[in-house]
């Protein structure tokens, strides 16, 4: 083990810090040096929370200036030997962070494995507070506030100890993320998680780079793991290490998954992550609604997953800037998509409308109809591509789906499209649907979770949405009985089994239902004034919280306060005889269903999102295009859906009215989906 301690450059505000690290190294390298074992890797120790570790330079150590690694003859972050492209091997190091209390002990390096300390400090500082984060990224360095408080030669022995027991057995590089120890030296705890690399990191990242060859998708048999179902695994068969993705210190998708005890419906878990644009913090959340807590918690954190990979390219780099002009009629035209009005862009003057011939970025997608790569905006692909110059509309993770196997995400991202669609055909025309009796479902789970809502005071009720396409799908309206505050909400699924159209239907109502109220009562001011005025009406909760306003239940009457309603169906009649969820494979279900949208003169365009930590888990997640069907946005000034040619067509096309619908046609109202 060496004895050398990086030099490097100090300022005055960062002496006492510098110094501190560089003390601690060298106790810490003395009491190594007392240790029986071999094999002890050299060390570096550096301060967390100094400097903005997303900003951090390309290079080994991803360190620079008075916050370089103290303690290391190499000066190397990554710990793994020739990391980065070109690089010469260097000697294994082991990253140790501080900050305040507690010493952060990893990635312990193995080589040609990811992860390293520059992925420990972006996760790390990820989780960080909102206050923190800012102070950090937005506003400069930070600075001691004193003296470290716990530099005590006890520090560094239990550190060591520490260091010594790990090196007695080291990972061998099997498990899919390695871990990071951490030491408290106030309460004396040591505790670890697993850190996953991050997709991006300057040290250890590899970019794959986007391009039309590795566009392509094979579709491939996906045998279902039980009949009945759409998937090809068990939610708890990937042996998802939620500690990974949610614990308080670098959890890759937040810091904690919070249950809901308080939910008399679904055992249901939420957790959120932030991510930066510009200097715009953005929270994303995400959950699980299942009838167990366990179940909940892994299936939030497989959608906070698919919610990290839609937002942006992770761990790969966009090759194609062009115009649509010089693509050609081969690329995705952002026209057939939606694009917002000339008024929006004049209200909003920041935002920059599409015209064909300006250049944007591109990645590619695969055409399932045609089997050949399509370009497709980036914008269209990845929700939050961070800076506004090319997003000239703000997509939604409409049609991101994830799964055990290509197919299955294909084949969920695909029903998420139509399900989407046809909710807002039915709801901006006004069409009357037929209702669905739920006492007719062959699912006990189905019949006795709308017996619960009745009993907290909501009629759940659930109707025929089926709108140009066979695929079965259901919206579900929780309605309350007396009319009062909290009056309805909606929710809706897709499936090709209609059963489980209808239970995912089921389950957003009667999850949200119970929850409505007291959602509505901490901002009871602010959803009242939206309901008199839409423009009001900016992000995705605005829309169903606003429909807790009793007023706003008047927009729904086309659908809930029908003077001559036909007979209910049952569940079964909307049975798709082609392909009804029954049988053993995944792709069998896919290509019907492909199969019918095609038919109808659209195209699917697959474009796989999958980021590295997914990859390793067997998961796959994708972002399905149907250009032509309509999107699904929020915020009542962005509203596409209305201006498109389907809205106005599509209804007469498939036999509901007579005529296609105008302007004075739509329904008045926001769309209440949530």
């Amino acid at each position: 083990m060496t004895a050398e301690v990086a030099a490097a450059p100090v300022d005055g505000a960062a002496a006492p810090r510098a110094e501190a690290c560089r003390r601690f190294a060298a106790e810490l390298r003395q009491a190594l040096a007392h240790l029986p074992g071999p094999g002890l890797p050299d060390i570096e120790v550096a301060a967390l929370g100094v400097s903005d570790a997303f900003a951090a330079p390309a290079g080994p150590a991803g360190f620079s200036g008075p916050d370089a690694p103290s303690g290391s003859a190499s000066g190397s972050g990554s710990g793994r030997p020739g990391s980065g492209p070109g690089s010469d091997p260097v000697e294994p190091v082991l990253p140790v962070r501080l900050y305040g209390r507690q010493v952060m002990v990893g990635p312990w390096p193995v080589a040609g494995r990811a992860g390293c300390a520059v992925c420990l400090g972006r996760r790390w500082q990820g989780v960080r507070s909102v206050g923190l984060r800012e102070g950090i990224e937005l506003r400069g360095r930070t600075r001691e506030a004193g003296p470290w408080p716990y530099h005590v030669p006890f520090a560094a022995q239990a550190v060591a100890a520490l260091i010594a027991r790990l090196a007695a057995a080291p990972p061998d590089g099997r498990e899919p993320f390695p871990d990071v120890w951490l030491v408290d030296l106030e309460s004396l705890t040591v505790r670890h998680h697993p850190v996953v690399p991050e997709p991006d990191c300057p040290s250890c990242g590899t970019p794959e780079p986007l391009t039309a060859e590795a566009a392509a998708l094979a579709l491939r048999p996906a045998p279902k793991y039980r009949p009945g179902v759409s998937r090809v695994r068990h939610v708890e068969s990937y042996g998802l290490p939620v500690d990974a993705f949610a614990n308080p210190h670098w959890g890759a998708v937040g810091s904690s998954v919070v249950c809901d005890v308080t939910s008399p419906t679904t055992s249901a878990t939420v957790g959120c992550f932030s991510s930066r644009s510009g200097e715009y913090l953005r929270e994303t959340f995400w959950g699980g609604h299942a009838d167990t807590y366990r179940s909940s918690t892994l299936i939030g954190v497989l959608e906070g997953l698919e919610r990290f990979a839609g937002m942006r390219a992770r761990g790969r780099a966009v090759t194609l800037t062009a115009s649509l002009d010089e693509l050609g009629p081969d690329a995705v035209d952002p026209r057939e998509t939606g694009l917002y009005t000339d008024d929006f862009h004049r209200a909003n003057p920041w935002v920059p409308p599409f015209t064909s011939g300006r250049e944007v970025p591109w990645v590619w997608g695969w055409s399932l109809r045609d089997g050949r790569p399509r370009a497709v905006p980036e914008i269209l692909a990845y929700y939050h591509k961070p800076g506004i110059e090319h997003r000239f509309v703000q997509e939604s993770s409409n049609g991101c789906a994830s799964g055990g196997s290509l197919e299955e995400a294909v084949l969920s991202g695909l029903m998420e499209v139509l399900e989407r669609d046809a909710f807002l055909l039915a709801w901006h025309g006004m069409q009357p649907l037929t209702e669905i009796d739920p006492a007719t479902s062959t699912d006990p789970l189905t019949r006795v979770m709308v017996e619960r809502m009745a009993m907290y005071g909501y009629r759940a009720r659930f109707f025929d949405t089926r709108i140009g396409f066979p695929v079965p799908v259901v919206t579900g309206v929780a309605e309350r009985f007396d009319g009062g505050t909290a009056r309805m909400c909606f929710g809706a699924g897709a499936s090709l089994d209609p059963e489980a159209a209808l239970a995912a239907a089921l389950c957003e109502i009667a999850t949200d239902s119970v929850q409505l109220l007291q959602r509505f009562e901490r901002d009871e001011a602010d959803y009242r004034a939206m309901a008199a005025d839409f423009t009001k009406i900016t992000s995705l909760h605005d829309h169903p919280l606003v429909y807790a306003v009793p007023e706003m239940g008047r927009h729904a009457d086309f659908l809930l306060r029908r003077s001559d309603p036909p007979a209910p169906l049952a569940v079964a009649d909307l049975r798709w005889e082609r392909a009804d969820g029954s049988g053993p494979d995944v792709r069998d279900d896919l290509l019907a269903a492909v199969e019918a949208v095609t038919s109808a003169g659209f195209d699917v365009v697959v474009v796989d999102q999958t980021t590295p930590e997914q990859r390793a888990l067997g998961l796959h997640t994708v972002k399905v295009l149907v250009p032509g069907l309509l999107p699904l946005d929020f915020g009542w000034t962005r509203q596409r859906a209305r201006h498109m040619p389907r809205m106005r067509t599509a209804l007469r096309a498939a036999g509901l009215r007579p005529d296609d619908l105008t302007e004075a046609d739509l329904n008045p109202g926001p769309h209440p989906f949530p």
